[in-house]
């Protein structure tokens, strides 16, 4: 994709040439992959994901509660600073992290571009736990199980954005749906209604 340049001023982007692509799930959805294939098959693309900014702090993690949050939001700023970057290098840049519940909200208002495409990956609930059960770290314990989290998702998240059910769906064929139609996933940001997302409560992070 990966446009001409843009400009940026005022910390906000004037003129949008290439694009940001969100792509948000619960844990184990298939994200990291999904991601890091569609920035294979764009010309310039630049793969952020949530996991490597969280892994960056060493220590002070935060367990629950505000700081818990707050630290959730330092991640997504992160990610963004680093993708404003190499957007204004003319690159397009794929940002992947759990993005649900209330949150959502605050992550838009973190957002530095007046739109992007925003996809929601979701399997349903016997294959996100046979792909959990797969991976060598497992993103489910005694808190939170994968159906909490789906409830989370669907219940608690605004309906903005493209929501993918991935579950017959290879990486491959997930990459190929979105790129099929990005206005199914292009979300104006500057146009969302606050209240759209403001009666959702906070889902947590993996």
């Amino acid at each position: 994709m990966a446009r001409t340049g843009s400009s940026y001023g005022g910390g906000r982007w004037q003129d949008h040439r290439v694009a940001l692509f969100v792509i948000s799930g619960v844990p184990a959805s298939g994200k990291s992959t999904v991601a890091r294939l569609l920035a294979s098959r764009l010309d310039r693309a630049v793969y952020v994901p949530g996991d490597t900014i969280r892994s960056m702090v060493i220590s002070g993690h935060a367990a629950a509660g505000d700081a818990q949050l707050d630290q959730l939001l330092l991640r997504y700023q992160a990610a963004l600073a680093l993708a404003g970057v190499y957007l204004e290098a003319g690159f397009d840049v794929i940002v992947e992290d759990v993005i649900i519940g209330q949150v959502l909200r605050q992550f838009l208002g973190l957002v530095p571009v007046p739109e992007m495409q925003l996809v929601f990956l979701d399997p349903n609930t016997a294959s996100l736990s046979e792909r959990d059960a797969n991976r060598t770290k497992t993103a489910y314990g005694e808190r939170w199980n994968v159906r909490q989290l789906r409830d989370v998702m669907h219940l608690e998240t605004a309906r903005i954005g493209l929501w993918l059910d991935s579950t017959e769906l290879s990486a491959e064929q997930t990459v190929d749906a979105i790129l099929a139609d990005l206005s199914a996933s292009r979300v104006v940001v500057s146009r969302l209604a606050a209240s759209a997302v403001r009666r959702r409560r906070f889902g947590p992070p993996r």
